[in-house]
């Protein structure tokens, strides 16, 4: 039986109870992957300049919309005529100054969901540019600030900073890491060119991590014998697996602490034997599949790292062309993946700071236990 089926068992579960207690959790909260909460970047930046100067939709209220990237269950597959495992949900608050009333949700991708995004935005206006930014946001795998935004980018839609949680000092913090990631590659390039291998080493750093790919980056493309959309393709998700590498060197220490404060969560309010039943099962299945999650991800990194390392070590481009190619689909499972760990580690530290104590009521226990599984892929019986 699914966690959803018992669930349902315990006691009945309605959706729009459900969606105000979770817009409630959401309301202090800023972005994560999975989540991308424009009410808060509108209190945060709405009075800079670049904020209306550049925003990420031009319907107002849709700029204020909450963007979900929403595993789907099998009370949401009816509305869509191909069958998918993730879609992206808008979410518009009734109310902006109270998420707990509820709100309306469309998912990109859903039958008739442009006709139901106009008519939710109350738009009059051209709603075409931002329908089409939903569409790119769609084709993602995650909220990822640094994708998202390089990806909008790479499409022509250019959205102020304001918008993308990643700091300038994390993005300079990325850029050591891939310098230091693509160290050898530089070496072998440039061998015997002395010092000015470190002027080209941040050159292709910097070629790398750009929203162009562009004549930088031919030499390697002649190297790796590849044709010019596939080598765009190709780079843009290298890039995303140095980003998923970089992001999960800091994510591993904190999922694990994550584990450990799972066990331990003491949670308050009447519980019955099956309630109780099911709050401890759940706690082991996160747990596990974490874990399982974790050696997913290994394993589609070592694609990555077995065919850099033959590249650099044997000087065979072959396998590393081969990894480009197939580079993009692997990005959408890695990027799933990571991003749903991801949510699980940043929204448990939100709702539970270090320092404070790990008590929670049942119900809202319950609700953050079936969000964490439903976002695993992995199938979590015990």
């Amino acid at each position: 039986m699914s966690a959803l089926a018992r669930r349902r068992k315990l006691k009945p579960v309605h959706k729009a109870d459900r969606m105000m207690r979770s817009l409630r959790a959401l309301e202090r909260t800023a972005s994560t992957s999975r989540v991308l909460n424009l009410l808060a970047v509108e209190a945060e930046s709405g009075k800079r300049p670049e904020y209306s100067q550049a925003p990420l939709f031009r319907n107002r209220t849709l700029n204020t919309a909450i963007v979900l990237k929403h595993r789907l269950r099998n009370d949401d597959m009816y509305l869509f005529d191909e069958a998918r495992p993730t879609a992206t949900k808008i979410i518009i608050p009734f109310d902006r100054g109270d998420l707990g009333l509820g709100g309306q949700s469309v998912f990109v991708g859903q039958r008739g969901w442009t006709d139901l995004v106009v008519e939710a935005c109350n738009a009059s206006g051209d709603m075409s540019r931002d329908l089409a930014t939903l569409r790119l946001i769609d084709m993602l795998p995650s909220l990822d600030p640094f994708l998202l935004r390089e990806h909008l980018r790479r499409n022509g839609v250019l959205v102020a900073n304001c918008y993308f949680a990643l700091s300038l000092a994390d993005y300079e913090n990325m850029q050591g890491f891939v310098t230091m990631e693509i160290a050898r590659l530089i070496e072998l390039a440039y061998r015997g060119s002395g010092g000015v291998g470190r002027a080209h080493a941040a050159r292709l750093v910097e070629a790398l991590l750009s929203t162009d790919v562009d004549e930088r980056l031919e030499p390697l493309r002649d190297t790796l014998v590849m044709q010019g959309e596939s080598f765009k393709e190709g780079v843009f998700s290298w890039k995303g697996f140095l980003y998923y590498k970089w992001m999960l060197t800091k994510l591993w220490p904190q999922l694990t602490t994550v584990g450990q404060e799972i066990g331990r969560l003491l949670i308050t309010g009447n519980k019955d034997a099956e309630t109780a039943k099911f709050i401890d099962d759940s706690r082991r299945r996160l747990q596990g599949g974490v874990l399982v999650e974790r050696s997913a991800i290994l394993r589609t990194l070592k694609v990555y790292d077995d065919a850099f390392e033959d590249l650099i070590e044997n000087g065979r481009p072959t396998a590393f062309r081969d990894f480009l190619l197939r580079a993009p689909e692997m990005f959408l499972s890695l990027g799933e993946r990571v991003g749903v760990i991801s949510h699980i580690s940043s929204y448990w530290r939100y709702r539970f700071p270090q320092g404070e104590p790990l008590t929670v009521d049942v119900e809202e226990a319950i609700d953050i236990f079936m969000d964490f599984e439903a976002g695993l892929s992995v199938p979590l019986s015990l």
